[in-house]
Order: C-alpha cells, then structure tokens, then sequence
C-alpha cells in the first residue's frame, strides 16, 4: 500500500466566479477620506495649539489668534496634502499651489466668520467656549476644503488611474 506524500487539492474558483470585487471607487473615496483626516487632524492640532498660544497664553486679540493659527495650519496642510494624502494626484504646478491656497483661503474666511458668530455673536469668551467656537468652526471649513481639495486642486491624474 503506498501513501501519497503530497496533498492534492482541487483548484480553487476564480475570485469573480465566487465573490463580486470589492467597490474600488468606494475604497479609494474611504482612503481619501482617512488621509485627509489624518492630514486634516494634524492641521487641527496645529491650529489650535497656536491659537491657545496666542489667545489665552500670551492674551492676543481672538481674532488675530484665530487668523494667524488658521494660516499657520494651512500652510503646514499643504505638505501633508501634497506629499501625503494627494501624494498619486498631479504634479505639483503653480495652478495647483494658488487653487490651494485660494481655496484654503476662503476655508479660513469661512472658519473666521463662523468663530467671529460663536467668540462675537454668543460670548463664547472662557477657553472652554472660544475652543468650541474654533472646533465648530474648523469642522465646517473642513467639509468645504475636502470637495474642492479632491475636485479642483489635487485632481485625479488621467495617466495613474488607467
């Protein structure tokens, strides 16, 4: 009687036969979204420590605090989004840094307006309400900055998706 020493298994299916591929495009949207969040995150961390600096550490005025931490971390986002999280996107051009920046700059315009109505408008003044009134309005700033970062300044490269 003899054994067989090697184990035959009968070929597996293919993947398409058994399992529909994953949603690729949804994958790449929930990586884009983790990326920016992650580069989103140390922005905010950013901004906010040097806003608190400024405010409550060295008693500047709110909204000098709140532009100048604003600009600081959009400044230090640009790096994260461009060699980080948009890293496959595009080369870097001119177009690319001013649509950055023009649209980071209205993000601060609308994350100034919106601090101004909390800070301002409803006397959020203690560290705990000014801080809140800054979070608030980081977080939609931020869902601006996501559409057009993806949309007009970091765009898909038509030579990396074929």
């Amino acid at each position: 009687m003899t054994v067989p020493l090697t184990e035959t298994r009968p070929a597996a299916p293919p993947a398409s036969a058994s399992a529909p591929a994953p949603a690729r495009p949804v994958t790449r949207v929930v990586l884009e979204v983790v990326k920016f969040g992650i580069v989103g995150g140390s922005g905010v961390l950013v901004n906010f420590l040097v806003f608190n600096l400024l405010l409550h550490g060295l008693g500047w005025q709110a909204m000098t605090a709140t532009v100048l931490a604003s600009c600081i971390a959009m400044a230090t986002n640009y790096l994260g989004f461009r060699y980080f999280a948009y890293r496959d996107r595009a080369s870097r051009t001119r177009r690319q840094i001013m649509l950055f920046f023009v649209f980071s700059g209205l993000g601060v315009v609308m994350e100034i307006g919106l601090f101004w109505v909390g800070y301002h408008g409803f006397g959020l003044h203690s560290v705990l309400g000014s801080n809140t009134a800054k979070a608030l309005s980081i977080v939609l700033a931020s869902a601006f900055r996501f559409l057009v970062y993806r949309t007009w300044v970091f765009q898909q490269d038509a030579h990396r998706t074929a």
